[in-house]
């Protein structure tokens, strides 16, 4: 298999995150694929489809949960909830005929605490697969693995504390022999990791930053909201460590991914980060979260707070509060929950274009067969050329929005909607 300069960065970040597994362009195992970046090495995907062209199967989902499918042979895993919260699923269907081979109930929630805004649901956290077991996560209301062949739930956790305020939406990810997870909430911000053999926990670290939000009288300004994030971490090496950079609310940190010990933080004044980072070029590009994000280019090491030292670039328009960018070769692609594309020069920030594309975006963009997709909420999909100048190729519609990130395998797009899973192929 050949790889361009930026895929062989991605495939290093791969085989930390999913503890060395080798995955072709068959499998989708977490949250942006693969590689974790939103890249994907599968050639002869479908550039045209509608609800009557390119759909292999379409099958209803019930509940309402924005999780990324994941992909392994022939199993699609994701989770969902009902609107309320109090019933949480695991759900597996089957890739080559789109039957659900699984719907199974996994945690009940008396009082689930109430989401607070329309964007997000109880069933956002995509779950992570490798041979043999996937492993299911709802934030602090629950994490199980599942045996994948049998079904059986192998452990499960429930004591991890954190008011999600406006619900959960990290992801786990598995490094080496342990399972990840990202607790920011309202009142208790860390980072943990279980051993993915048994569960338990292998350490926790709690958010070292000062988030500056505490009112004379010992409150939280605005509920908490300036303490809470949503984002899901990466893994790089730096020499012979693997490093977890995790944003949260104030700063993104570099940690031990073995033992959370912290390294180095930097700083800024956003909280509730949602959109995943990405690394190439020597540096990591973090967008900062919401109240006017700002996208820094940072470059990994050091020790302590790095923050007046290890910020190569940084830039303030356009500017996404969630889906989760592209790095292709030396561009860095955006876009804003409103519709702007942008493309920026990855190493200095300078911009190269901008566009806009219709509707409202939560998903991550996707990069394949040489082409980005876009899906907007109200379930358009915008298929544009990468390059030097903006240039739309396709646009193509389904009956309802997308909030889940797209998923790939083989020649095959999967897409879920607020209602469906959809095999798009030609």
């Amino acid at each position: 298999m050949r790889l361009s300069g930026c895929f062989m960065v991605a495939v290093m970040g791969m085989a930390v995150g999913m503890g060395g597994f080798a995955w072709g362009n068959e499998s989708w195992p977490e949250y942006r694929g693969p590689f974790a970046n939103g890249h994907s090495d599968s050639t002869g995907l479908p550039l045209k489809w509608s609800e009557k062209q390119n759909v292999k199967w379409k099958v209803p989902i019930h509940g309402r949960a924005w999780s990324t499918p994941v992909i392994l042979a022939n199993q699609i895993w994701m989770t969902t909830a009902t609107k309320d919260g109090k019933k949480m699923y695991a759900i597996c269907v089957a890739r080559d005929t789109g039957k659900i081979l699984l719907d199974k109930l996994l945690f009940t929630n008396k009082k689930p605490r109430p989401l607070s805004n329309s964007v997000n649901s109880y069933g956002s956290p995509s779950a992570v697969i490798e041979e043999g077991r996937v492993y299911i996560h709802f934030g602090s209301y629950g994490t199980a693995c599942l045996d994948t062949k049998t079904f059986k739930v192998l452990w499960e956790r429930r004591d991890f504390e954190c008011n999600h305020y406006r619900g959960p939406a990290s992801s786990p990810l598995l490094v080496d022999d342990k399972l990840v997870l990202t607790f920011d909430g309202s009142d208790l911000q860390y980072s943990a990791a279980v051993y993915k053999a048994t569960g338990k926990t292998a350490w926790r670290t709690k958010r070292s930053t000062d988030y500056g939000d505490v009112l004379p009288n010992g409150k939280f300004k605005a509920n908490g909201d300036f303490r809470k994030s949503y984002n899901t971490p990466i893994v790089i090496m730096r020499g012979d460590r693997k490093v977890l950079v995790s944003p949260a609310a104030k700063a993104v940190y570099g940690l031990d991914a073995h033992t959370g010990k912290e390294y180095w933080q930097v700083r800024y004044k956003q909280h509730s980060s949602a959109s995943r980072v990405v690394y190439g070029h020597g540096l990591l590009f973090v967008n900062t979260g919401y109240s006017r994000p700002e996208m820094k280019a940072v470059r990994p090491g050091g020790s302590g707070d790095v923050t007046e030292t290890h910020v190569a670039w940084h830039k303030k328009k356009g500017l996404p509060n969630q889906p989760s960018p592209l790095l292709i070769g030396d561009y860095l692609y955006l876009l804003s929950d409103g519709g702007v594309v942008s493309c920026r020069a990855a190493k200095t920030g300078k911009l190269m274009w901008q566009g806009r594309i219709k509707g409202k975006f939560s998903a991550s963009l996707l990069y394949a067969d040489g082409r980005i997709y876009a899906f907007n909420n109200q379930g358009l999909a915008t298929v544009l050329k990468p390059g030097k100048e903006f240039k739309v190729l396709a646009t193509n519609e389904l009956d309802a929005g997308f909030m889940a990130s797209p998923a790939v395998a083989g020649k095959a797009l999967f897409l879920r909607t607020r209602t469906h899973l959809y095999r798009i192929e030609k």
